[in-house]
């Protein structure tokens, strides 16, 4: 530029003259107050650029070394808030372009500003504070020689009315506090000027090189931006991430930390303690900071407006030139439309950046709080009494309802918190404003507010009333389908699938019709606060009873005591056997003196040594979802020996020899499933191995066969735990093992019968010594029970790998599969949407809604200006409707969807074949009912429509700015290619991180139910702070996967609202360029109102899309089991529900068997009598039809079987006995009388009516089998079945019983599967086999008398 020079081109004796002197001359002063910065880039380059280069290519910075100053935070806020006033002077200075010495010096601060702020981070790193002196020299000088400038200013007359005097006044003050902040560093450290410099280590947490999680210990701009993210989320696109590149929690974010916080907090209270009011007090203050952000932001948020207001109002007027210096006023600056563009930017920048900030803090605060929650609930859970549980006060329903979703919508809550005190800021802010450029007609607008507050409060209310019956109905469906699965085996063999199904079909539709009334309310609210769904996180006050020295009267809850004038002694080091009939109270004596029962009076004292531990086998096993090894040490120390030595003694050795992986392999849930011998045995081994002084055992031999049982008692009882002198308590109905009792306890209806030596009992009663010693000559006999359990483990275990390598088959062929996190997975293969998917989710909604929804989204894209009041409102009328159609119409397709994939996922999973239980775990089909149902009823909807709506609004507006100034498009292109590139690596590895997020939140889920149904056991061994211990673990890596999604969320906002902010730059730029070529003002303010929104739209496109890619996941895994293939419910014979009923079942019935069945034992022959195990060669003729071409509804309900689990559903005892509501209260009760109920029944309050908790687990294991007896009576068939049906019954119940089933089935067939041998000597057909092969068939007469035969050698071993 011509004649430029720094004391501008009006080259007289005025501008270079000093005769007055040099500080009276301003551009020499201009020309001083460049020498501060001038000296800092001359010295800190040199060490930036060649120390620091030659430092990092020897040294490896690691985030160890991190390490803060004194002041960091403030130094950072006060380095961006003096860029900021410099970038003020230079808008100010440049007006003048002739004069460079008004803005070369504020350009020169402003480099050097940001040279500080760099070098200062490098030290920091490094921490090696001795080079700060060099800012501190910075400081001081900057600070004199802007001072020098402010008191010229002062004396010369210029003031604050003056713009160029309050920046300088602002340079000072900023110069002033940031050598205040260098000295206190100096005071602090004692880097220079003291003898002995203070040595400080890093944070406990940044030496621990497991915390990858470094959001509180980055830099403030790197706290801001989220930049040291970028590594995690680029890294994500070549390798997926993985627990362990997530690391562990910092210690203040730590579960254990925020519940002793909590905990503080709640005690602290001395008078009725709030939970509300502890939460307040342990994380009051980051949720005040949050807040404190949200106003920084909202009041930002008006900043945009008023620019662009500013920009339209004065983008004709063309600045007056100044050919000397000129000192303006503030209000002149604000008047050139390219400083409002400057101020629009960094305006939007900020309150963006003060919003994810907000977020952010929120969001941790949450995730704090809900691990003080989870810790605070599972301690409350460790305390609950077993009642609580048995008697239904509290289900594993309501404790998985806590803990998945109850905790997480109070985080939730926390998050929207801000906004509760936000709003009406907002609201009165946005009225002001209005008031101000619109005038009174604001006011209406206002009160049209005021107005629809109420009704807006009122959509909340029945909002919430609605998502709390939605959340009812839910809960219910999914314990209904729980039941549904636990007992699928029995429903099949009962024909009752359709029973349960129309049940479970019932309660969908009441929650689908909450569904929709919540989609209806929220189509019609206009706020966006719908999210505040009901609250109902439930602090549990059940009342504790604690461990306490008992005895005497116990009781499940109830004023009448279960156990009764109890007076019992346990001798130490001895064996002590329990016995009575079912029913009696064994278990209950055992809980008792656990400490598991309340205490009505009198005392059990412990010794301190033995109480601290006791092993324990329950009778109904529990399990870990652990390796076989873990299930046996169970937090001991490993033993080579001592484990083997277990292991045989409990004969499972040939077991873990099956398993895939020996005893490493994962059992239950998440594993192989096993038999009920195998599980009773894991558990035996457990209470075995423990190195505790008592052992208790409670009926340990139920689901064992004779072999089994006499190995584990001579080997595991007698030799192994008497060996070591520890005292044992057996509970049994074996009673041929009474003989090596040293104590017997016998008990009848909760009392104690007889207490004493079998020699004792011999010589004072001598009536029940006869009782027992004719039962004891009767041993049992299991023929090839455990081998035909090893045989079912090989073929799970094989069918489950075969589907297992269909399912990888399957998954290659399908391209757009992404479901497969190996590494070599290919980027483009992790990048792509699934939109195979998508189109099946849509299809299942229905095309008219599919086509419905684009037509009315398309209607609201892009509404142009008007100049007509008229036309506008029409205008705004259409697209209030549009809206409202747009929101219905997706709410209605994302409902119809899920109500045709939940009833598809229903009927495929109810009509399977029984061989589909066997090889998937019960878990994975939960999952799809409750999990990913969930996400499909109440999540994919909202996100389809926010996110059709904001891609085509984004696409509108940019639409609209590109037709008021072309010229955008061309920097669009760049702009276009960053976005692209921001939401490519986001979508991969926020995929990643939500993966890690769920797949983390099963294990926690599964502990607490663990714990929950293990209670007494982990009591009982004293585990209580290991479980806990575990908890906490879990609870932190869950919410370190929940943190990491949270961060990449925020790192993604920040990336695209400052794009959103480049757009608006852009634009305003673009309008300002473009005015001249007689643009109206109205268009470009048009064209910047539609750029403010933009960045909205842009954030919300990628969030719904990598939502929208996670939720899709959801269908994937239903529509995988939507293939599964059904049992053939037709038949080949056509419908025969004319024929009459003795035509296929007469009462004297002839059957043939002539079939091969893979496997063949007792227990898959009496499937193949219901067509449920595969046929392979020949065939089963009842009366002449093959059963295989009879519908199997028609087969199956006109047999009965009884099974060896019992099963009962929760409801009535009337329920469980005839679902179908066929018969008379007096068949029910003769049935109930057949199976030796009736007395039991008849005493609890409603009879028939009275009521049956989940499982039946306010029954004992005994009584329950006997209800499941009673059950088959019911059913009056022709063909009886009981396989092993009297397995947990005592010997003198089974005698009374197999008498009166001889008698009441005397006209019909009765096929038993041999559970006792002696039951069967009176049969008019025995069959003898042995691994899937007869060996034997004809009357037991004729048998016996080949005494060479294997069915006269069984009846030998009975004498």
């Amino acid at each position: 530029m011509a004649g430029l020079s720094f004391c501008g081109n009006n080259v007289t004796k005025n501008a270079y003259s000093v005769d007055t002197g040099m500080l009276n001359n301003g551009c020499f002063v201009d020309a001083l107050n460049l020498v501060p910065h001038v000296f800092l880039l001359f010295i800190t380059f040199p060490i930036l650029f060649i120390g620091w280069g030659s430092q990092s290519s020897k040294v490896q910075i690691h985030h160890n070394t991190w390490l803060h100053f004194p002041g960091h935070n403030l130094r950072w806020i006060l380095t961006f808030t003096l860029l900021f006033v410099h970038v003020c002077e230079i808008a100010e200075g440049i007006m003048d372009t002739n004069h460079l010495h008004l803005f070369m010096p504020a350009f020169m601060g402003f480099i050097a500003a940001t040279t500080s702020v760099v070098y200062y981070h490098n030290i920091e790193t490094s921490n090696f504070p001795k080079l700060l002196l060099a800012l501190f020299i910075y400081w001081v000088l900057a600070f004199i020689t802007k001072s020098i400038k402010l008191w010229k200013f002062a004396e010369y007359g210029v003031g604050v009315l003056h713009l160029r005097f309050c920046i300088t006044a602002l340079l000072v003050v900023l110069y002033g506090l940031l050598m205040a902040v260098e000295i206190n560093v100096i005071r602090v450290r004692r880097y220079v000027f003291f003898a002995n410099p203070q040595k400080v280590k890093p944070p406990e947490d940044l030496q621990d090189l497991g915390v990858r999680f470094l959001q509180p210990f980055v830099n403030l701009l790197s706290k801001a931006t989220y930049w040291w993210m970028n590594p995690l989320i680029i890294g994500a696109h070549k390798r997926p991430i993985e627990l362990k590149k997530i690391g562990k929690l910092p210690i203040a974010m730590r579960a254990l930390t925020n519940y002793l916080k909590l905990k503080d907090a709640y005690e602290d209270q001395r008078k009725a303690p709030s939970i509300w009011r502890s939460m307040y007090r342990a994380f009051g203050r980051p949720i005040l900071l949050s807040s404190t952000f949200r106003y920084l932001a909202d009041l930002l948020g008006f900043a945009g407006p008023l620019c662009i207001y500013g920009i339209v109002e004065h983008l004709n007027k063309k600045p007056v030139p100044y050919f000397e210096v000129y000192f303006m006023s503030s209000n002149e600056l604000l008047q050139n439309t390219s400083v409002l563009a400057v101020l629009l930017f960094l305006a939007l920048v900020l309150q963006r950046t003060f919003l994810q900030a907000s977020y952010y803090v929120t969001i941790e605060t949450g995730i704090n709080l809900r691990g003080a929650l989870l810790a605070m609930i599972y301690n409350k859970i460790l305390r609950l009494s077993t009642s609580n549980m048995s008697m239904g006060e509290m289900t594993l329903g309501q404790i998985n309802n806590l803990v998945a979703i109850e905790t997480n919508q109070l985080m939730w809550f926390l998050f929207l918190c801000p906004n509760l005190w936000a709003m009406p800021v907002q609201i009165v802010m946005g009225v002001i404003l209005l008031y101000y450029l619109l005038g009174t007609s604001a006011l209406i607008g206002a009160s049209v507010i005021v107005l629809l507050a109420p009704v807006q409060y009122l959509i909340a209310t029945k909002l919430a009333d609605t998502q709390k019956s939605t959340l009812d109905q839910s809960t219910e469906r999914l314990k209904k389908t729980t039941e549904i699965l636990k007992g699928i085996k029995l429903l099949k063999l009962y024909a009752w699938e359709n029973i349960f199904c129309d049940s479970v079909e019932d309660t969908r539709g009441k929650e689908l019709t909450s569904l929709r009334t919540f989609a209806l309310y929220t189509s019609m609210s206009s706020e966006t606060h719908t999210h505040l769904r009901s609250l109902h996180l439930h602090v549990y006050l059940i009342p504790l009873y604690p461990v306490q020295v008992n005895g005497g009267f116990f009781t499940w809850g109830s004023n009448l005591s279960t156990l009764s004038d109890i007076n019992i002694c346990i001798p130490t080091g001895q064996l002590t056997m329990i016995v009575g009939q079912v029913g009696c109270g064994k278990s209950s004596l055992l809980l008792a003196m656990l400490g598991e029962m309340q205490t009505l009076s009198g005392k059990v004292y412990w010794s301190n040594k033995n109480r601290y531990s006791v092993g324990y086998a329950t009778q109904k096993s529990w399990l870990l979802n652990a390796t076989v090894e873990d299930n046996i040490t169970f937090g001991s120390p490993f033993n080579k020996q001592r484990y083997k030595t277990v292991i045989d003694a409990c004969s499972l050795q040939p077991d873990v020899d099956l398993l895939p992986f020996g005893d490493q392999t994962e059992i239950g849930e998440r594993g192989i499933n096993l038999s009920g011998g195998q599980r009773q045995r894991i558990c035996v081994a457990r209470a075995l191995y423990q190195n505790t002084n008592i052992v208790f055992l409670d009926d340990p031999f139920s689901a064992l066969d004779i072999h089994l049982s006499d190995h584990l008692m001579q080997e595991g009882i007698l030799k192994f735990l008497q060996d070591d002198k520890r005292t044992v308590v057996l509970v049994t109905h074996k009673l041929q093992y009474l003989i090596h009792a040293d104590w017997i306890i016998a008990m009848k209806d909760g009392s104690v019968l007889r207490e004493g030596t079998l020699k004792d009992i011999q010589t004072h009663d001598v009536e029940l010594y006869e009782h027992w010693k004719t039962l004891m000559n009767r041993q049992d006999q299991e023929l090839e029970k455990t081998a035909l359990e090893r045989k079912t483990l090989r073929r799970a275990f094989y069918s489950r790998e075969a589907k297992n390598q269909v399912d990888d088959d399957e998954e290659e062929e399908e391209e757009e599969e992404e479901e497969d996190d190996n590494m070599s997975t290919t980027t483009s293969r992790r990048s792509k949407i699934p939109w195979r998917v998508c189109w099946q989710y849509l299809s299942s909604g229905g095309f008219l809604m599919v086509f419905l929804m684009v037509f009315s989204i398309n209607g609201t894209a892009g509404l142009p200006d008007s100049y007509y009041v008229p036309v506008f409102i029409i205008l705004c009328g259409a697209g209030i409707a549009l809206c409202l159609i747009t929101s219905l119409t997706v709410e209605f397709l994302g409902l119809s969807a899920a109500t045709n994939l939940h009833h598809n996922l229903l009927n495929k999973i109810i009509h399977a074949p029984i061989r589909f239980f066997d090889v998937t775990p019960l878990g994975q089909i939960l999952n799809r009912f409750s999990a990913d149902t969930n996400i499909i009823d109440q999540h994919i909807p909202p996100t389809l429509e926010s996110l059709t709506r904001s891609t085509l609004l984004c696409l509108s507006a940019i639409g609209v700015i590109a037709f008021v100034t072309p010229s955008f498009l061309i920097a669009l292109i760049p702009l276009a290619v960053s976005f692209y590139f921001i939401q490519k690596y986001f979508r991969v590895a926020s995929k990643d991180l939500q993966d890690l997020d769920d797949s983390t939140q099963l294990p926690l889920l599964c502990h607490f139910s663990e714990t929950a149904e293990g209670l007494t056991t982990i009591r009982a061994f004293r585990h209580e702070s290991r479980f806990k211990q575990k908890m906490l673990e879990l609870t932190d890596t869950n919410n370190t996967a929940y943190l990491f999604l949270s961060a990449a969320n925020r790192w993604l906002e920040v990336r695209t609202d400052y794009l959103g902010a480049v757009i608006v730059l852009t634009a305003a730029v673009a309008s300002i360029w473009s005015s001249g070529k007689s643009l109206p003002s109205s268009m470009v303010g048009l064209g910047l109102t539609y750029a403010l929104t933009v960045t909205n739209y842009l954030n919300w496109v990628v969030r719904n899309l990598a939502d929208l890619e996670v939720q899709m996941a959801a269908v994937k895994k239903v529509n995988s089991f939507l293939s599964t293939e059904s049992e053939n419910y037709e038949g080949s014979m056509g419908k025969l529900n004319t024929l009459p009923h003795q035509m296929l079942l007469p009462n004297t019935l002839d059957t043939k068997l002539e079939i091969k069945i893979q496997d063949l034992g007792k227990s898959s022959l009496s499937l193949a009598f219901f067509n449920m195990v595969d046929v392979f060669e020949g065939r089963i003729i009842i009366d002449g039809i093959d059963i295989c071409k009879l519908p199997l509804q028609t087969l199956r309900s006109r047999l009965s079987i009884i099974l060896q689990d019992p099963v009962l559903f929760s409801g009535s005892i009337r329920f469980n006995l005839d679902p179908e509501r066929t018969c008379t209260d007096d068949r029910l009760w003769e049935a109930l009388e057949i199976a030796q109920l009736k007395n039991m029944v008849k005493a609890l309050s409603g009879g028939l009516d009275a009521v049956v908790t989940e499982g039946g687990e306010n029954f004992s294991v005994g009584q329950r089998q006997l209800f499941c007896l009673a059950r088959a009576f019911v059913r009056k068939s022709s063909i009886l079945i009981m396989d092993e049906a009297t397995a947990s019954i005592d010997m003198a119940t089974e005698n009374v019983l197999q008498k009166v089933v001889m008698t009441a089935f005397a006209d019909r067939t009765v096929v038993t599967i041999a559970h006792r041998v002696h039951t069967i000597l009176e049969a008019d057909l025995v069959i003898v086999m042995k691994r899937g092969n007869i060996l034997e068939m004809d009357k037991p007469e004729t048998l016996l008398e080949n005494e060479d035969g294997m069915f006269a050698s069984f009846v030998r071993a009975d004498m």
